[in-house]
């Protein structure tokens, strides 16, 4: 039986273009359909998770992190009652405003926006799936529901202070109330997306060779996961060893999740989704326990992973790549493609741009600036 806390789709919002629903789907069956069948979803396989696309065919891209991020949520979702379909389209929508190379190449891009309204990965996403995703006779965008437009502009929590211009333009046409909480669904979303890199960006670390077994066991619940494969398979391979410990470590951050999830919705007083979006804190949550142990492996993979040399060289030439793209194209307009050219003023061009390059993978951007710049 689904919890009084969940969003139902029957009862949703709607969307700002109104359209006949279907009978063979719900309003979140029909969004996350649209959202797998757009571009921007599409282009993610080649969009760098930590390391780009030729480092090695087995390290995670952002589609296959987003596919991952899918998995975990719909999980807990159904654990804990909640609506799994809205979930999930919050999971796989969450990266899709994402720029080439990572976080790299985003925070660069927000030093050159920063005068023209700033730039932000979730805002972004909105833009795309409001706007951009211009597939439709009757609609721009995806035309999506508004609690999966909710779910993606502030899963990661109330959304405050100065607005990144793309998610400002667009909540002046249609409220989506970025004060408040998100639902239990989309707040399953952001927290299914810190277990998903937390583990896979471990395993992606040794087949690196950034660090290796031993190096890990020294960490918390790592440690103990190791012990634990160690004494009931001895003398395993190498590789199921690392496996064994690693779906372990997933094991204890979907479970902790689960059961400290239970409780605080239980003892929360909630009675509806809305009430869990006006609580005073987020109702999905890892144990106070838990969540030190997992800071101190976040630690350790920004300083052996996020900040190695190896990624270290990636970051170098994110930047060049990002800010060369943004001076070329903001100096000369005719090359963008002709249905990006504008003569519009400083600020409508730099806005364009941004759209244009954030929408770029990783092997695009570069064949573009070595094509305008020599590779300089």
């Amino acid at each position: 039986m689904q919890s009084k806390l969940a969003c139902n789709p029957n009862l949703s919002r709607g969307r700002l273009h109104a359209e006949q629903e279907s009978i063979y789907r719900t309003a979140f069956q029909r969004d996350r359909d649209r959202v797998i069948h757009c571009s921007a979803f599409r282009r993610l396989k080649h969009k760098t998770q930590v390391f780009v696309a030729h480092e090695g065919d087995h390290f995670r891209t952002r589609l296959t992190h987003t596919i991952e991020v899918g998995q975990v949520a719909r999980t807990i979702a159904k654990t804990l009652n909640l609506n799994s379909e809205l979930t999930e389209v919050i999971a796989l929508a969450h990266d899709l405003g994402h720029t080439p190379f990572a976080h790299v190449g985003e925070d660069a891009l927000k030093v050159k926006m920063a005068k023209y309204g700033g730039f932000d990965h979730n805002a972004q996403a909105i833009k795309i799936v409001t706007s951009l995703e211009n597939h439709y006779a009757e609609f721009d965008g995806l035309n999506l529901s508004w609690e999966t437009l909710e779910g993606i502009a502030k899963h990661n929590g109330p959304v405050l202070g100065n607005l990144p211009y793309a998610l400002q333009d667009y909540t002046m046409r249609h409220d989506l109330e970025l004060q408040t909480h998100a639902s239990a669904e989309a707040q399953v979303a952001a927290i299914s997306d810190d277990i998903a890199y937390n583990n896979h960006d471990l395993d992606d670390g040794l087949r690196a060779n950034l660090f290796t077994d031993s190096d890990i066991s020294n960490l918390p619940i790592v440690g103990e996961c190791y012990a634990e494969v160690d004494a009931k398979y001895p003398n395993l391979d190498l590789i199921r060893r690392r496996h064994e410990a690693l779906r372990r470590i997933f094991g204890v951050m979907v479970e902790d999740v689960i059961n400290t999830s239970s409780d605080l919705m239980q003892n929360s007083g909630a009675k509806s989704s809305q009430d869990v979006r006006e609580f005073s804190s987020a109702v999905i949550q890892f144990s106070p326990e838990i969540f030190e142990k997992l800071n101190e492996i976040r630690i350790y993979l920004f300083k052996h992973m996020y900040r190695s040399e190896r990624v270290n060289v990636m970051r170098k030439r994110a930047k060049y790549v990002i800010n060369g793209l943004f001076e070329v194209f903001m100096s000369d307009m005719s090359l963008l493609p002709d249905r990006w050219a504008s003569k519009g003023s400083e600020l409508e061009r730099a806005r364009l741009i941004s759209d244009y390059l954030a929408g770029m993978t990783d092997g695009y951007a570069d064949r573009r600036y070595t094509e305008l710049t020599s590779g300089t």
